[in-house]
């Protein structure tokens, strides 16, 4: 049990702590935790979407056949007259037809068609201009194939904000036809708005009814939520979804009661809503590879390649999906996901009840939790020990999370308990950092108090040649003469290591009592400038980064452990790669360094480098004649670094461009030997885990070949760099090595498969115009034909390059033993058909 004093500031700590958090509890950074946290219940969630809805997507391909965005609106009356045809039960069409469709003859037309009623033309030629007329008039058409539909809604888009005064004038009315009229508030309230953009009115009048298509979009620029109903002045009108989901079930506006701020009945459906009679929407996952909604183009459907049958009793949605048409929304399943498909997650959301609550009572439960972990922070905490403290709140914490996510899960029910958590969080991390400092601000006292024995220790470390802890034990005595001479030689030491930054810092702080001490200016300067010249991981553009100028221009060659850097060869993700040689016996070496210490947070540090050596050593039994040798690995100037086996060839990247690709049999001559060097590695239990034409070394002239940075792209699994990237090559990386999963042996045969079909064509078999594009690809589509891209390669090369992309692992080559036999015969059989079982 601690004294009184100590407890009473532990306790006003922790008061304060509650209020601050309190009064911050609705800024945008707690509220922004609140949504990432909904967005993973939502995900863990698992329900089933409606099976009725459909959607019809104006994607690339569609604009590539049909012509350039955008369409003349015949186009759209042609589908609406399948779609009709075919008795869809409703279709919901998201493209904003605000502005009449003018041809650019149109207006000659309309002239010569005031003429021809003047009697200005011949009949015949009035005739002509009349059919002209009908020919180019799209709006027309479409109108009337609405008008023939009598089940097509469309969209309009309100501006929100609070009005400023009256409107300009009424809204026409086809318009106010669909204003719902059975409102009652009982304090609720429905989000404004000021303008409204409609469409035009001869295909307004037409369609069988209009809903707004406005999103609401939360602090973090996410959608999650559904604004049912709008308000315009004193008129309400509902949201497309809920129009669309009154029309499936045969209702009309009539049809529609509203309570703001509660609820949204349709017919026998009872949606609950937030204060702002907002929904909050189930957006369902994808399963299987399969998107949650099935999805066709919209060129498909026109040509009639999908039959329009498939549409019958169906809520069809017709809107882009291609990329540059329209705006993507952020979702919390899915950072780009078009308007049209956000539309589809609201529809089934209401037809299927299937929507998050947040009860009326949530609110006391939320600011229940946050009292109970205010009182524990204030009451209880400051009591415990430190180890019953860490798991007090660690039990308090799981049972927040818990239940936020199992009443997501379970229930549909939403309480924001992160204000809660994260109060806990920093009210025990702040707590306990205020215990360690005053525990800290004791040592350092009786520190001071005992000089000798700091510069004792200092001295016994740097014996030791831990510099970096004699430094710091040094600095904690009282300057004299005496600890001058020992900080001397400490700077001395700092630079016979090349650690001339630190040697810096040394000579500084001895300048600071006396700048005379024996020869220190010039040392100072000399340090000075050799931490700014001298870099070992690239140059900086002051100096050549593989030599060291030594005073009277005498010239120094950097080492790296026991290696001499000769010069630089190339730079890679992390670091640069030297030649070196081993002074002992001679040998010539490759030495690539990985600058750990400024790739990866100090909290990571620690145990990147334990893996890195772990997986050096790994690596380093490999013995193949396809595997580049490892040497040596080791820790210097802040620089990890191995030392390998020195090739004269050169990675296989310029033989992937399209004008410079090998000869084929040398090519899967090529990868067969990195099969079978993968093989051999597999059965040792090492995953590459990056294989790539980068990484695959050629000399043509002895035709050798090695396969390097084996454990390298592992060093870093699970752990990020400062920029956000994982390291790897997504454009390789197997299926479910871009999904986390853990990966075996028959993830490298993946990437082997996209390096052979790049040798072979010259492109990636994934390409993308975005890393989710790309990602999404290599898990879901399949490769185009090799041979389309290039007719030479022979068949049993394409069957081995089409099993080593199968998504499935279990159907993929499970060895490269198995691979490499494929491609020899596949060499062997001179272009015929090869036996691969897929």
């Amino acid at each position: 049990m601690r004294n009184a004093g100590f407890w009473k500031t532990d306790w006003f700590l922790g008061l304060v702590l509650t209020l601050v958090l309190l009064l911050a509890g609705n800024g945008d950074l707690l509220q922004s935790l609140e949504r990432k946290a909904y967005d993973m219940g939502v995900t863990a969630s698992s329900r089933h979407p409606s099976d009725r809805v459909a959607v019809i997507a104006i994607d690339d391909q569609s604009i590539a056949n049909i012509g350039r965005w955008p369409w003349p609106r015949d186009v759209h009356g042609k589908i609406t007259d399948l779609l009709a045809g075919a008795k869809a039960k409703v279709i919901g069409n998201t493209v904003f037809f605000s502005e009449p469709q003018i041809d650019p003859g149109y207006a000659y037309i309309s002239k010569l068609l005031e003429m021809s009623r003047h009697g200005g033309l011949s009949q015949e030629a009035a005739g002509l201009v009349e059919e002209a007329e009908v020919a180019l008039n799209t709006d027309r058409k479409l109108a009337e194939s609405y008008g023939a539909a009598h089940n097509v809604l469309l969209p309009m888009l309100f501006q929100l904000g609070d009005p400023r005064g009256r409107p300009d004038q009424p809204l026409p009315e086809f318009a106010t036809r669909n204003q719902l009229t059975r409102v009652a508030s009982r304090g609720g309230f429905a989000l404004p708005t000021a303008a409204v953009q409609l469409p035009v009115a001869g295909i307004g009048e037409k369609a069988a009814a209009i809903g707004h298509l406005n999103a609401n979009v939360d602090v973090d620029g996410g959608i999650r939520s559904e604004p049912l109903v709008l308000g315009y002045y004193d008129q309400f009108y509902p949201s497309l979804s809920l129009m669309l989901a009154a029309r499936s079930l045969n209702l009309t506006p009539a049809d529609i009661q509203v309570v703001l701020g509660e609820s949204v009945q349709l017919g026998k459906l009872r949606i609950p809503t937030d204060p702002a009679t907002q929904m909050l929407t189930f957006f369902y996952k994808d399963g299987e590879g399969k998107p949650a909604f099935p999805v066709d183009s919209f060129y498909d459907v026109l040509s009639g390649k999908i039959p329009a049958s498939k549409y019958q009793d169906k809520i069809v949605l017709i809107g882009a999906t291609a990329a540059g048409v329209g705006t993507s929304q952020v979702t919390p399943v899915s950072p780009a996901m078009p308007p049209v498909l956000t539309l589809a997650h609201s529809v089934s959301s209401i037809l299927q009840e299937h929507f998050f609550i947040a009860p009326a009572w949530g609110f006391w439960a939320e600011k229940g939790g946050f009292l109970l972990v205010a009182l524990y922070l204030m009451l209880l905490l400051p009591r415990l020990s430190a180890g019953v403290a860490a798991l007090a709140t660690a039990v308090l914490l799981a049972v927040l999370v818990g239940a936020h996510f199992g009443l997501m899960v379970g229930a549909g029910l939403w309480l924001q308990l992160m204000g809660a958590a994260v109060l806990l969080l920093v009210g025990h991390l702040l707590l306990t950092t205020k215990r360690f400092l005053v525990t800290e601000r004791g040592k350092q006292k009786s520190d001071l108090e005992s000089a000798e024995s700091n510069r004792m220790l200092g001295l016994a470390f740097q014996g030791q040649g831990q510099l970096d802890m004699a430094f710091d034990k040094l600095r904690k005595c009282p300057l004299d003469d005496q600890l001058m001479e020992n900080l001397y030689n400490l700077a001395l030491d700092f630079e016979r290591k090349r650690q001339f930054n630190k040697a810096e810092a040394v000579f500084r702080y001895m300048a600071d009592y006396n700048p005379k001490f024996r020869d220190l200016e010039q040392r100072l300067s000399r340090a000075k400038a050799m931490s700014e010249t001298v870099m070992l991981g690239g140059s900086n553009g002051r100096g050549n980064a593989s030599t060291l100028i030594l005073e009277g221009g005498q010239v120094e060659k950097p080492m790296l452990g026991r290696y001499q850097v000769e010069k630089e060869l190339g730079k890679g993700a992390m670091g640069v790669v030297y030649q070196g040689r081993d002074p002992k016996i001679n040998r010539v070496v490759a030495i690539k360094t990985m600058a750990l210490s400024q790739e990866f947070e100090p909290d990571e540090l620690a145990d990147v480098k334990e893996r890195f050596f772990r997986e050096a050593e790994t690596a380093g039994r490999l013995n193949h004649p396809n595997i580049v040798t490892m040497y040596d690995a080791g820790e210097e100037h802040d620089l990890a670094y191995i030392a390998m086996e020195f090739l004269k060839g050169k990675d296989l990247v310029p033989y992937t461009k399209p004008d410079h690709l090998l000869p084929l049999p040398q090519a899967v001559s090529i990868v067969a030997r990195v099969a079978e060097a993968l093989d051999y590695a597999h059965k040792n239990h090492v995953v590459h885990r990056d294989i790539k034409p980068a990484n695959v070394m050629y000399e043509p002239e002895s035709d050798q070949v090695k396969v390097t940075d084996f454990g390298i792209a592992r060093i870093t699994d699970s752990s990020r760099t400062k920029t956000g990237m994982v390291l790897g090559t997504p454009s390789y990386m197997s299926p479910e090595q871009l999904a986390g999963k853990k990966i075996d042996g028959r993830s490298d045969l993946f990437s082997l498969g996209v390096t052979l079909y790049q040798l072979c064509s010259g492109k990636l078999p994934f390409q993308g115009d975005s890393m989710a594009q790309l990602m999404f690809k290599i898990a879901n589509e399949a490769q185009p034909d090799v041979r389309e891209v290039n007719p030479e390669v022979p068949v049993g090369v394409a069957e081995v390059i089409n099993k080593a992309l199968v998504k499935d692992a279990d159907q993929r080559y499970q060895t490269g033993a198995e691979m490499a036999h494929d491609l020899r015969a596949a060499l062997r059989a001179g272009g015929g058909d090869v036996d691969v079982t897929l």
